[in-house]
């Protein structure tokens, strides 16, 4: 209904009953202005809606330069984003509406793409590679993955499979055929990688993770000392009745089967037992150790696998005198230890070559030397090429390559650990992931730099010396780049 009214009357009226609200005020402006209050009820509701556009944040227009589909891999990758929370935070920070189909169409593609571009992988030389299952959600499944150890470029991450030795067979398998060959391998001790490892002739190149020995070793002594630490709890308890049965009295509560003094001499003995685990855990990180020195000489290989045997035999001997509830732990640790043996001295071989050439060249006394600022290297250099700088010039030729050598000894799957790691967030989000999906990561991974730490400013990508010529994951994938 048309009215005779003004745009600064109206804007005046709006005003008034926006900013000053009060009783009476719509029927005073009613009589004034000989409109109906439903009117000025309804231009007040379109003033205030003007307002709430105006004041409102603007939508940032899309960049014509900016590709719909960079956006949606960019918030799927690098902010572990939902397919809906892509689609509402397209919405509100760019003002694109995109349905969950449309999303669909542009990961798959883009999941194509990546599968496409792992499977052009090459490796200039033959390569180290960590090797490790990640469970899935499905009952004896598992994501295989296989990362280069010293780039940490993923070569290979396989969707949930049966974990046994056919499937990482076909993974190795599949690697050989792109023409990435270990040069040695490391892993958990699993058993479907030691199957697959052994059928095609590996095992002997194959390293044990030492870490994880380390973290049963950690276990068993955990065990030991709760022990110690419940049946410590009890003397008090002992003590109070001990005192009660001096002074003639009845004896409270449930009998504890053991009197103060039984209880000291168990104590005294679990103690002993856990003292004895404790001391030979401390003499297997030392003897597991990149470099060991022993008795102003750098131990060789075969003297470490003498003593690692030893530890056995004790731990054994130590198993005979622990608690009944006990010894199967201290059991397990033996077996673990004697199982992973044979392979978790490898790193340790391999150098016994270049420490030969290094004592024959320089000196017992010489080796000993560089290897005692080695092992003090956070201190002295930080970094190995530090230490090279203070060395006689004599001596730097061979110091170099005795560092370079120890620099680059396997131990741990560290590496494929630290994929689990990048994987996890994503499994958090989605459940799980497909093939393409993984493959979108792992090209995403290749080709991140690092911000800091000791490869900071490579991608792995570089570290393994590729001559891929995209800098950017994205690029890589035929998308144009996201520029800020």
């Amino acid at each position: 209904m048309n009215h005779c009214s003004t745009i600064e009357q109206r804007v005046d009226i709006i005003s008034q009953m926006l900013a000053q609200p009060r009783h009476g005020l719509v029927s005073q402006l009613s009589r004034t202005y000989q409109v109906s209050r439903q009117t000025l009820y309804r231009w007040a509701a379109s003033g205030r809606k003007a307002l709430h556009e105006a004041m409102g944040a603007p939508l940032v227009p899309l960049k014509q330069k900016t590709s719909l589909a960079t956006l949606v891999l960019t918030l799927l990758i690098e902010n572990h984003a939902r397919y809906r929370g892509i689609q509402s935070t397209l919405k509100r920070l760019h003002g694109i509406r995109i349905s969950i189909g449309s999303i669909c169409t542009i990961i798959q593609d883009a999941g194509q793409r990546a599968q496409a571009w792992m499977n052009r992988q090459r490796a200039q030389a033959p390569r180290t590679l960590a090797l490790d299952e990640q469970y899935s959600s499905q009952r004896g499944k598992a994501y295989l993955n296989v990362i280069d150890v010293h780039s940490g470029q993923v070569w290979a991450s396989i969707p949930p499979v049966a974990v046994d030795g056919e499937s990482w067979t076909l993974v190795l398998w599949s690697l050989s055929e792109q023409g990435i060959e270990p040069v040695h391998t490391v892993s958990d001790g699993g058993r479907a990688i030691a199957d697959a490892l052994s059928h095609l002739e590996l095992d002997q190149t194959h390293q044990r993770d030492v870490w994880h020995l380390f973290h049963v070793a950690a276990q068993v002594q955990g065990r030991l000392e709760r022990a110690v630490k419940a049946e410590q709890d009890r003397l008090p308890a002992l003590q109070r009745q001990a005192e009660r049965v001096a002074a003639g009295k009845r004896v409270q509560g449930r009998p504890s089967g053991r009197t103060l003094h039984q209880q000291h001499i168990v104590l005294a003995q679990m103690q002993s037992v856990a003292d004895a685990v404790r001391y030979l855990c401390e003499q297997l990180h030392a003897l597991l150790d990149v470099v060991v020195l022993h008795d102003g000489a750098i131990m060789s290989s075969s003297f470490r696998e003498q003593e690692l045997q030893t530890i056995v035999a004790l731990l054994d001997e130590v198993a005979m005198l622990a608690q009944p509830g006990l010894q199967q732990h201290l059991a397990m640790l033996s077996k673990q230890l004697r199982l992973a043996l044979p392979h978790a001295l490898l790193f340790a071989r391999l150098l016994d070559g270049s420490q030969e050439q290094a004592l024959s060249r320089l000196g017992s006394q010489a080796v000993a030397l560089l290897a005692w600022a080695w092992q003090r290297r956070s201190v002295l250099g930080p970094s190995s090429q530090d230490l090279l700088r203070d060395l006689p010039s004599l001596w730097q030729a061979q110091a170099s390559l005795l560092f370079t050598a120890w620099d680059r000894a396997v131990r741990a799957s560290s590496a494929v650990e630290n994929w689990h790691s990048i994987v996890r967030p994503h499994l958090a989000v989605h459940r799980t992931l497909s093939a393409g999906m993984l493959a979108l990561l792992a090209v995403w991974q290749n080709h991140r730099i690092a911000p800091r730490g000791l490869h900071e400013g490579l991608s792995p990508l570089q570290r393994t010396g590729s001559t891929e010529d995209q800098p950017d994951w994205l690029a890589a994938l035929g998308y144009p780049v996201l520029v800020v």
